[in-house]
């Protein structure tokens, strides 16, 4: 991908790990009104690995604005969308073109802990339901949660960056 150009290829590989990631964060997740997990990041990752980082937030945006028509379980609002542009350009960022190594997995995972969970995720929330960015409800389950979920995404990141056939794949989306 030169240019932000974007072959067939790419084109189909972003399409299908959209759908992958509709699937997995709206069917096969964990989910409550201030606290959500899924899988879903696996496919946010992969595209910014194989795709880069415009191409990544792009494929967030689309499988946000088409996860939400198809299958909302709570009303749109904008700032998710922005929160999914960010995300995959920050995979993009941290894995394009770059070794998956374990320093790495643990810098893009705590970045995306940092700015989604912590900072914006609360102001969506807060703007949404209008729950005070000071209320405990906002803060206890979401701390609760990163206990559990930031060493499981930190694995799965390397587990998954390391089992895959890095350079064939790359020859063939190029």
């Amino acid at each position: 991908m030169k240019n932000n150009k974007i072959s067939v290829q790419s084109m189909a590989l972003l399409a299908l790990l959209v759908a992958i990631q509709i699937v997995l964060s709206r069917q096969f997740a964990i989910e409550t009104q201030l606290v959500k997990f899924s899988f879903a990041f696996v496919a946010t990752f992969l595209m910014g690995l194989f795709l880069g980082p415009w191409w990544a937030g792009i494929g967030g945006v689309l499988s946000d604005v088409v996860g939400m028509s198809l299958l909302a379980k709570s009303p749109f609002f904008i700032g998710f969308t922005f929160s999914a542009f960010l995300g995959g350009v920050v995979y993009g960022l941290y894995f394009y073109n770059k070794e998956v190594t374990l320093k790495r997995c643990i810098a893009c995972v705590l970045t995306n802990t940092v700015l989604f969970t912590l900072i914006l995720t609360p102001i969506w929330l807060s703007i949404m339901y209008n729950i005070p960015l000071n209320s405990w409800a906002i803060w206890s389950a979401r701390l609760m949660k990163l206990v559990i979920t930031v060493p499981l995404q930190i694995a799965t990141l390397y587990i998954v960056g390391k089992a895959l056939p890095m350079e064939q794949l790359k020859r063939k989306l190029s």
